[in-house]
């Protein structure tokens, strides 16, 4: 039974997000399998027993280092140590499931959810700038295969020099709705909300699309609900106050409160202009609600001719997008009714299945011939 070692720091971040979302189902199928042994790797938390560690699948092992992250993560890149072997053994695969890549003598299965990191450096940090090379870097080094949730992920992976041989695809499932629909007009009811909006679930970040987001909800004059984290972008703030009379912001909200969410919209505004994935097309689908989303990403892939698609430049054609949407019952039924479809081949057990296969030609063709050390 191969062992699998993940790398579960994302379930600590203050916005664990997709990232941490796609972590915990993945290692959840692999669990629910009765496969493999799991084993979480995590930094130094005052909070270890609930929280964050309930993410886990049941009868996994999670452990912590003496470091916190911060140091963690630059030991780790620089200086090649605390390795992870003390918790590994012969048949295990250690999955850097968010590209960090802790040093091992094992075979890494490191996942890429996206590049932009690359494509678009003055978006980071003045440390993100220094830390996320320092991380690509390292993961070139030490990774033995790459798996990305899109092709779009994947051809970029080989345009920055990854042997395609090194690549495998295995997208992401969608989760079935946290909310009745019985129980969610009462969540709705404690939001001050009423059914019949347009849902936006998107951190408010340059790549989400803001602008157009803000411009077609002005043109179309319609109703709103942002789900997300809140930015201090001073140009994106002035853009969302200047529809404040008709966007309700909610921030982050818990799974059973945004399944409500997406059961109450009459659409899923999603035009970002990048993508490695786009969960919430697939979330949108799965709860019966329409899509419009941008063509040219990763999120047409997940799509899959179950949305209605628009050029993210194009600010005008997303809001005559909208004001169809929302004015052709018949579009829009059709949307849901494909997106239904579309939702329910996507499975995390066929996510497991992908990252499983993966795992055992790993354990089986490199493992037996490194020691744990």
């Amino acid at each position: 039974m191969p062992h699998v070692v993940a790398v579960v720091e994302q379930f600590w971040h203050r916005l664990p997000g997709g990232t941490a979302r796609s972590t915990e189902r993945t290692l959840a199928a692999l669990h629910d399998s009765g496969r493999y042994t799991i084993t979480g790797v995590a930094a130094r938390h005052r909070r270890r027993g609930n929280g964050p560690a309930t993410r886990m699948p049941p009868s996994s092992t999670l452990v912590h280092h003496r470091l916190p992250r911060p140091a963690l993560y630059e030991s780790w890149l620089r200086s090649g140590r605390p390795s992870v072997d003390r918790w590994c053994r012969e048949d295990t695969v250690v999955w850097a499931s968010s590209l960090i890549v802790p040093p091992t003598s094992r075979p890494v299965l490191a996942t890429v959810h996206d590049l932009d990191f690359l494509r678009h450096p003055e978006y980071l940090t003045p440390r993100g700038r220094q830390f996320f090379p320092l991380m690509w870097r390292v993961a070139r080094e030490r990774a033995d295969r790459f798996v990305c949730p899109s092709t779009v992920v994947a051809a970029d992976l080989a345009g920055h020099g990854i042997d395609r041989a090194r690549i495998d695809v295995v997208p992401w499932g969608v989760d079935p709705p946290r909310c009745s629909s019985a129980d969610s007009q009462a969540v709705l009811d404690g939001l001050g909300l009423d059914p019949g909006y347009v849902l936006v679930v998107a951190g408010m970040t340059p790549r989400k699309n803001p602008e157009g987001i803000v411009e077609a909800i002005v043109a179309v004059d319609c109703r709103a609900v942002l789900v997300g984290a809140v930015t201090d972008d001073p140009r994106i703030e002035a853009a969302l106050d200047s529809v404040a009379d008709r966007v309700t912001r909610l921030g982050d909200v818990d799974d059973v409160t945004l399944s409500a969410l997406y059961r109450g919209a009459d659409v899923l505004l999603y035009p970002s202009h990048r993508e490695g994935f786009g969960l919430p097309v697939l979330e949108a689908m799965v709860h019966d609600t329409a899509v419009i989303t941008s063509g040219g990403t990763a999120t047409e892939e997940v799509a899959a001719g179950a949305a209605l698609l628009v050029d993210p430049s194009d600010r005008r054609g997303i809001a005559e997008a909208l004001d169809r949407v929302l004015a052709d019952e018949g579009l829009r039924l059709d949307l849901v009714a494909r997106g239904r479809a579309r939702a329910g081949s996507m499975t995390w057990d066929r996510t497991g299945n992908g990252y499983g296969a993966i795992i055992d030609h790993l354990a089986t063709t490199l493992g037996a011939s490194r020691s744990t050390g």
